[in-house]
């Protein structure tokens, strides 16, 4: 039997804006919460053959500080841009507040929680397209998002899991995943098949390690969070309405 531990990553200084493919760090307390549950999983007989994380820092930082609260730093670890958080065309880096007052509460709900309405997308000359940054220097333009509803994060997300993932997860690999509410969103949305109108009700907590087994052929068993479910309630409900 092979696992998948998920995190999603530590709270960070943006959760009153848009964040999305914007590279923002963690918060030390961020970094607390998440040692403390690395430490947690070393204590439980956790470890991993290798790891998985996006191209932004809060998600790399996250998976980081894990591995070495489990002293697991010399494992592999595979970063891929597909694996990034959903990217918030042009409401990244706004003020969620100021946004409502801007374009009305119903419009920003339905941008933010719908699975397949994205926001209003980036212009190809504004300085947030992602192919004028260098770390997307070698993805094709074509591929990368100017704006994303969940539909297309999990149109990017899900063939990475089928290629990557789940071949490992088939020869008994247990492997750390570290990411983002959207993308990680996705991928549960794929392992528990979960409808278009159900996923836009889950919400992932920050930092705490969801758990999933696998089968043989790579197909979940079972999966639990390692917290009590009163602590998953009080995180969700803490950020249900802020970072995504």
């Amino acid at each position: 039997m092979s696992k998948v531990v998920i995190v999603r990553h530590g709270v960070t200084e943006w959760s009153t804006r848009f964040t999305g493919w914007t590279d923002i760090d963690i918060l030390d307390e961020g970094k607390k919460s998440t040692y403390e549950y690395g430490l947690a999983l070393k204590k439980l007989g956790y470890t991993f053959d290798i790891a998985f994380t996006s191209y932004l820092k809060r998600a790399i930082r996250t998976l980081w500080t894990v591995l070495d609260a489990m002293d697991l730093m010399w494992i592999p670890v595979v970063k891929s841009w597909k694996l990034n958080e959903r990217h918030y065309g042009i409401l990244q880096g706004l003020n969620k507040a100021e946004t409502v007052a801007k374009y009305g509460e119903e419009q920003v709900k339905l941008w933010r929680r719908s699975y397949n309405t994205p926001p209003p997308l980036l212009d190809i000359n504004d300085p947030r397209n992602p192919s004028k940054d260098p770390r997307y220097s070698s993805v094709l333009t074509s591929e990368l998002p100017l704006g994303e509803c969940l539909k297309n994060t999990y149109e990017r997300t899900i063939p990475y899991w089928k290629t990557k993932i789940e071949p490992l997860l088939q020869n008994g690999k247990n492997i750390l995943l570290s990411a983002h509410h959207n993308s990680l969103r996705s991928i549960i949305k794929y392992l528990d098949n979960i409808s278009d109108q159900n996923i836009v009700n889950v919400n992932i907590p920050y930092c705490i390690p969801l758990v999933y087994e696998f089968d043989l052929q790579g197909k979940p068993i079972k999966h639990f969070y390692l917290a009590t479910d009163e602590e998953v309630k009080r995180v969700i409900e803490s950020i249900k309405n802020q970072t995504k």
